[in-house]
């Protein structure tokens, strides 16, 4: 098997990525293909994305796994922590050792420890003076990345910020609202599907949303689509 580059990895990441933005993208397909890639590519041990909806309230729209999606939930219940701060802000927050933190984001630190992450770096999603959400890479040794990694891995996460922003979508604020709504209800959809595929089939939910992601892009369907299948038990993965 032949190893492939650090420069061939960047840039099969950003194809990855691009092969999503087709016409009438799925946002929640961009948007896990984009944590996926920067965790492979950075080699971190997950990672998880918040993006503000209509209102502009953070919400958990893609994770890798799901102790770094409860790490977020739990981040947004306590209304703090690194990727809420680097969404306020529109810069990158590093704690480079979790354990050290004292008497800062208290929840976020107890959450974290508990499933296993001893470092996060969080990126903003920024465009143009413009923050649309974060995303936070967890690691499980303290640490921080280097220069360049950050660096690709906000390139990663600019490249799905202009997607999502692109002339065609903000025509009208409406537009934009609407996208970000539906991808919102979809979340709620693959959820209560996940917890269908976990109990009838008796695995875990990361290995659900696998099922439930694999059947999708193989029969050219929405995650969306899909899980409403799963969930009218029209369809049993």
């Amino acid at each position: 098997m032949v190893t492939k580059s650090r420069a061939e990895r960047v840039s099969a990441a950003f194809v990855r990525i691009t092969d999503t933005l087709v016409a009438d993208y799925d946002v929640l397909d961009l948007l896990h293909a984009l944590v996926e890639a920067t965790v492979d590519l950075l080699d971190a041990a997950a990672a998880g994305l918040l993006l503000a909806d209509p209102h502009g309230e953070l919400q958990l729209l893609a994770s890798t796994s799901e102790r770094s999606q409860l790490v977020e939930i739990l981040q947004l219940r306590a209304g703090s922590g690194p990727c809420v701060e680097s969404y306020s802000t529109g810069t990158l927050v590093v704690v480079e050792d979790i354990a050290a933190l004292t008497g800062r984001w208290p929840e976020f630190q107890a959450a974290a420890l508990s499933q296993g992450f001893r470092s996060v770096h969080a990126l903003p999603m920024r465009v143009h003076g413009r923050t649309i959400g974060a995303m936070g890479l967890f690691g499980e040794n303290p640490g921080g990345l280097t220069e360049e990694d950050v660096a690709i891995g906000q390139a990663l996460v600019d490249v799905a910020t202009i997607s999502i922003l692109q002339e065609r979508t903000i025509r009208e604020s409406a537009i934009v609202n609407e996208q970000l709504q539906r991808a919102l209800n979809s979340r709620v959809l693959i959820e209560q599907a996940k917890g269908v595929i976990a109990y009838t089939s008796r695995v875990d939910m990361d290995e659900a949303f696998k099922r439930l992601r694999s059947f999708a892009r193989s029969n050219n369907q929405t995650l969306n689509d899909t899980a409403t299948q799963v969930i009218e038990q029209t369809l049993r993965l």
